[in-house]
């Protein structure tokens, strides 16, 4: 038995998630997760919200609630979410935990003593009107890069380059809308990364099993233009993890909190402490952990993913535009989403969602591919032999050789589930259900029935246990519909085909099984039309 410790990147708690959200961390590690524990493995499955800096600071102010309260409330909503699309995480915390706090306070405090922390005097942008300094998001402006209009003060959205708030052309308040904004000099504490280099560069060019997209990234940040750079690790805000040094006070930064990033990642530590008492970034992260010279488990694999866009624009929190989590659940079950999503994983490049392809993937791989086996089985069978599986014959040549490519389909499956390689592992669990149609069709029990009712039942048993093996190979992408599978089989044997020819005869001669309800209701036109129109604007 091996153990797993896997975690996904913790979304923002501010507002529901789009599904683009979904299929860049959480949905591609739950995927992982059900495998590795289907296979026998133990697995930790942790995630949580992000609930610190400026992006909660203003939802909650735009939903004229108290910050703690708003927080609570979108935890909540985005834990039930979670249960919605059958996110199994084993515990889903909060970065603003007690447990957050003591262990950011503690790495803070190691990485002073280390040398790793110095104090600088930088100019931030303050607002007259609202009393207060503009960090982060509270400050919009014209991008000096790309002359976007809305960028925001970290970073820009259609460029994607990391900015400062000072960086901006004319810039406006975020809250107010203010123009009037005046630079003043404010202390902050920054982390040392450049003294960090030699030790990531080394760690990363280690992970020789990483996705080129993981590593490239990591060394852009290393190598473009100056380097990796010092940052601030503090801000001017109220809410927050209050500055300290471990369990002491840091003289100066007493009306200070920590910068968002630094201590949001600590989360995917801390929150397995929540865990017991209830990646993760590539770059600052690790130099957080190297820096505190603690024997820290560092990760092993990171899985990078593009962008999924939406209808030939992007996917937007902020700006409402694309399907969201809640309305995704409101017009199909999550199997659905699980499925289209999984099978077109922006793993290598950014992939596109549009209603069109949406309607033709559902339709055809989940009705007609999957759907359409299990129903003519089952329902042959009963009008045949009854609702049990059937006795007499014997399995001949085309099921041996039925079995022998299952079996080799099956190990190209692991192979690139192991590997997290989820789109070519979506297109072998679908060559897999195929398989199951394609011997129906070359079998044909219902012509084989009317000469030989032996034979014709031992093509049904084989083709029943397949359900059973298509339920426990499908879990990770599709759960629930498993689950109706297993049911309708009337059976608990979740147990991973290692041998397939033994897996076909799991269900024996004389058990009982039921014929499921549709497992999936196609698609139609005048559906995909008014979905089309539905979420053609914003939320």
């Amino acid at each position: 038995m091996q153990r797993h410790l896997i975690t996904s990147a913790i979304p923002y708690i501010n507002g529901v998630k789009h599904l683009g959200n979904l299929i860049g961390s959480q949905l591609p590690a739950d995927l992982y997760a059900r495998y590795q524990r289907a296979r026998g493995n133990e697995v930790l499955f942790l995630c949580a919200t992000d609930e610190h800096g400026t992006p909660a600071e203003l939802a909650a102010a735009k939903a004229n609630q108290d910050i703690s309260e708003y927080c609570e409330e979108m935890h909540a909503v985005q834990a039930q979410l979670a249960d919605g699309f059958r996110l199994s995480f084993d515990h889903f915390g909060r970065s603003s935990s007690q447990e957050n706090h003591k262990l950011t306070q503690h790495f803070a405090g190691q990485l002073e003593a280390a040398g790793l922390i110095k104090e600088v005097i930088e100019t931030q942008i303050y607002s007259h009107v609202d009393r207060r300094y503009l960090p982060d998001r509270y400050i919009e402006g014209t991008c000096p890069a790309c002359g976007f209009e809305d960028a925001r003060g970290d970073q820009c959205d259609n460029c994607t380059k990391q900015l400062d708030p000072t960086d901006l052309i004319n810039p406006r308040s975020s809250i107010s809308g203010a123009t009037e904004l005046e630079q003043r000099e404010t202390k902050h504490l920054y982390l040392c990364q450049s003294n960090m280099r030699d030790n990531l560069e080394n760690w990363i060019e280690s992970k020789t099993d990483w996705p080129v997209l993981t590593t490239s990234i990591a060394k852009k940040w290393l190598h473009d233009g100056d380097g990796l750079q010092d940052r601030g690790i503090t801000r001017d805000l109220d809410w927050g993890i209050p500055v300290k040094k471990g369990n002491s006070p840091w003289p100066g930064m007493e009306d200070k909190v920590f910068y968002v990033w630094f201590d949001a990642p600590i989360e995917y530590i801390a929150c397995a402490q929540e865990w017991v008492n209830a990646g993760i970034h590539t770059l600052s992260f690790p130099a957080t952990i190297l820096g505190s010279g603690e024997p820290w488990k560092l990760v092993d694999y990171i899985k990078s993913f593009n962008y999924l866009n939406y209808d030939g624009g992007q996917f937007s929190t902020s700006r409402g535009r694309g399907v969201f989590m809640d309305d995704a659940l409101k017009i199909l079950p999550a199997d659905y989403w699980r499925w289209w999503l999984l099978s077109h994983a922006p793993e290598s490049s950014d992939s596109e969602f549009t209603w069109d392809n949406f309607q033709s993937s559902i339709n055809k791989d989940l009705a007609d591919v999957l759907g359409n086996f299990v129903s003519r089985v089952t329902k042959f069978c009963r009008s045949k032999f009854g609702e049990e599986i059937p006795s007499g014959g014997d399995y001949g040549q085309a099921e041996g050789s039925l079995i022998d490519n299952l079996a080799s389909q099956v190990k190209c499956y692991e192979k690139y589930m192991e590997k997290i390689e989820i789109r070519k592992a979506a297109s072998e669990l679908r060559a897999i259900w195929a398989l199951g149609n394609e011997y129906l069709q070359s079998s044909a029990p219902w012509s084989v029935y009317k000469e030989d009712e032996g034979t014709a039942a031992a093509q049904i048993r084989l083709a029943l246990n397949l359900i059973r093996i298509y339920a426990v190979l499908s879990q990770p992408f599709i759960p629930t519909t498993s689950e109706k599978l297993m049911l309708a089989m009337d059976c608990d044997d979740w147990s991973w085909p290692e041998n397939v020819l033994e897996a076909t005869n799991t269900l024996i001669a004389g058990a009982k099984f039921t014929v499921p309800e549709m497992l999936f209701q196609k698609i139609s036109d005048e559906e995909c039309e008014n979905w089309r129109s539905q979420f053609s604007g914003t939320r």
